[in-house]
């Protein structure tokens, strides 16, 4: 069974992260389908995604949620959908992993949640290793619940 991963990033509260969101998501789609793979989108500017209803975006992003198997986020840049996103996987029962350049302050509310993994990098290939340890520990649990 494919492992479908749900990515968050900051698409209107700002893109100066989206290239990182592109290599991250070109990562993270090694181990599985990214569902939100559009995140990393360089025709997608601050105002968000062109022809669709914030209604619709609402209603897709949500089933997508439903259906994740784990949400990876990057949290460098603050976002209200990315946090509400976070927060929604959680209640779903979600593994959740939060990245962020540690050039960056990280919201308390995050840094202070006990379930959620926070990981600091100060390169793609320190965020890249992160995902891989957190997607693998994803797995064996999985594995290991099958077993038993």
């Amino acid at each position: 069974m494919t492992l479908k991963i749900y990515f968050a990033g900051s698409i209107r509260g700002g893109r100066k992260d989206r290239e990182t969101y592109a290599e991250l998501i070109k990562h993270i789609s090694k181990h599985g389908k990214v569902l939100t793979e559009h995140i990393g989108d360089a025709s997608i500017t601050q105002a968000g995604e062109d022809g669709s209803s914030d209604n619709y975006i609402y209603n897709r992003d949500m089933n997508w949620l439903e259906e994740a198997d784990v949400l990876i986020a990057e949290v460098s840049t603050p976002s209200l959908g990315v946090g509400y996103e976070i927060a929604k996987a959680e209640t779903l029962g979600k593994k959740i992993l939060c990245l962020y350049n540690s050039t960056k302050n990280l919201s308390a509310m995050l840094n202070g949640n006990p379930h959620l993994r926070i990981e600091s990098y100060k390169t793609l290939d320190e965020a890249f290793s992160h995902i891989d340890n957190f997607l693998s520990r994803y797995h064996s649990r999985k594995i290991n619940q099958k077993l038993y």
